[in-house]
């Protein structure tokens, strides 16, 4: 493994309130998101929560003068939430990071209806994360436009990912297939990097309050937000602003950010809730299915293979879309496949299937090879060892135990020598190795799947600001967005990609900067 940034590079932001938690004694209001991993408890004797929060922000960098001056009431606090992110994964933590960076004054405030905050980024990757890969272009993303990606990744790309973890003190290094992982090889460095660094720049993290809609209000937006027994509904009655709403008053934002994910790993808190918010403000839903999910098979061919691994082509074809092609390894399991090919033609699979098309998944077990080049193979072997029986030539080819249920499903006799092996069946062989059917009845859905394909159409934002077409002052990050990319970090690099334009356009935004 060789590393991409030197260890010794940069220290670890240091993080406001770290020193203050053993005299925080007698706190009067501290701050939500308790549960995770570096959760800072921002708050000491006599102090709330806003004259903290307003504290930090006069620590920042100054902002230019008069070009953003948010209302203050008598006791020193916003009258509304500039920006309400919904959804603090990874995609609304870098969006409240971006912002905050570029305008300080605001006041953020990161909603997640989970009580512990990235639960997601926390399972990635074997508990590693998977933070990006080292070449990340178009080609490795499917779903809505390729020009409008393009545009996103441009903006931030995977060099600019890597600086800016950095910065945040995790350093990343470069495994198989271009995957940048943190030299911790933990995850948790990861998410406590994002947790701290929006922290430090006075962002609200509100983890357990579960925004159950957005309502439009004139020119800003009133979100329904349930807390344990507490709901504050929806109401146009907001006269009485301030830091926290009362019973019966609804939560504030001059901007609203979608930042919900998708359906898949619903245990983490990704469950589709974005998707009826984003319907109620104007948006279209593509419908959604499984990305990067194992296969279900049929048969019995595969249970006794299970846990056996091996380099293949996955062919996805359908009758309404052009095949597809997935190289890497493939592991055989007792309900059926996983590993990065199966993973990565999952959701070609599902999108055939939910438009009901016939579907059929074959396995090359030879990637790289065609007919006329393995049976060239084939030949070379045979004059070299004529006496070499069938079972120990394929061996040489694919896993011995593969080998041996192969010949078997076939009917070929496993100890004939090559020499006295018939044409009609070393073709048979060769055909059936190189288009191995994969009886798929099922995938495991989405508990099991690391990405959703599908959701909110990439028409309906503009690709420069991650605004919406059909709402304004609402954004839109990450997973909710018609975006999948294939395994090895790609989908984090779309979370950070469109987290960086959406968080520089909403400072610009509020800033004055556009209208």
């Amino acid at each position: 493994m060789r590393s991409l940034v030197r260890r010794d590079a940069f220290q670890p932001v240091e993080t406001v309130a770290h020193s203050w938690i053993p005299a925080c004694a007698g706190m009067t209001d501290p701050i939500t998101a308790r549960e995770g991993t570096t959760d800072l408890i921002a708050a000491c004797a006599g102090t709330t929560r806003d004259a903290l929060h307003h504290g930090i922000q006069s620590s920042h960098r100054g902002f230019a003068s008069g070009a953003y001056d948010p209302t203050m009431t008598s006791a020193g606090t916003t009258t509304t939430i500039d920006i309400a992110i919904i959804g603090a994964g990874a995609a609304g933590l870098a969006t409240a990071i971006f912002a905050a960076r570029e305008l300080p004054a605001a006041r953020i405030v990161a909603f997640d209806g989970a009580r512990k905050l990235g639960a997601k980024i926390l399972v990635s990757g074997g508990g590693r994360c998977n933070v990006t890969n080292v070449r990340v272009t178009p080609a490795d993303f499917w779903g809505g436009s390729s020009n409008t990606v393009k545009n996103v990744l441009a903006a931030f790309d995977g060099p600019r990912a890597v600086e800016f973890f950095r910065e945040l003190g995790v350093t990343l290094h470069e495994e198989e297939w271009g995957k940048l992982f943190p030299d911790s090889n933990e995850a948790k460095t990861v998410l406590d990097a994002l947790v701290a660094e929006a922290r430090r720049l006075g962002v609200e993290l509100r983890s357990g309050h579960r925004v159950e809609s957005v309502c439009r209000q004139g020119k800003e937006f009133a979100l329904q937000v349930s807390q344990a027994a507490l709901t504050v509904p929806c109401t146009s009655d907001l006269a009485d602003r301030g830091a926290e709403p009362t019973p019966g008053r609804a939560w504030e934002a001059r901007r609203v950010v979608l930042a919900t994910g998708g359906r898949s790993l619903p245990k983490t808190g990704s469950d589709g809730a974005g998707y009826p918010i984003a319907e109620k403000l104007g948006h279209s839903i593509i419908p959604t299915t499984p990305a990067l999910v194992p296969l279900v098979l049929s048969g019995r061919f595969h249970a006794p293979l299970s846990g056996i691994a091996h380099d293949v082509e996955v062919i996805v074809d359908s009758p309404g879309a052009k095949p597809s092609r997935h190289v890497g390894p493939m592991l055989w399991t007792h309900f059926g496949v996983s590993g990065p090919a199966i993973l990565d033609a999952s959701r070609h699979w599902h999108r055939a299937r939910l438009h009901e098309w016939e579907v059929a998944v074959r396995v090359n077990m030879l990637p790289g090879m065609d007919f006329a080049s393995a049976e060239a193979r084939w030949a070379q072997v045979t004059s070299q060892q004529p006496r070499i029986t069938l079972n120990t030539a394929l061996a040489t080819l694919i896993p011995a135990r593969v080998a041996e249920a192969v010949l078997a499903e076939l009917g070929l006799p496993p100890r004939v020598t090559l020499a006295n092996l018939p044409r009609e069946h070393r073709r048979r062989l060769l055909q059936g190795i190189l288009a191995w059917p994969l009886p798929v009845q099922d995938s495991r859905g989405y508990g099991y799947a690391e990405a959703t394909a599908g959701g909110v159409p990439l028409t309906e934002v503009h690709p420069g600001t991650m605004g919406s077409r059909k709402c304004a002052g609402l954004y839109l990050v990450g997973e909710i967005l018609d975006v999948d990319g294939r395994i090895g970090g790609f989908n984090f690099q779309w979370a950070w990609s469109s987290a960086y334009v959406a968080g520089r356009e909403l400072a610009r935004d509020l800033a004055g900067g556009r209208k």
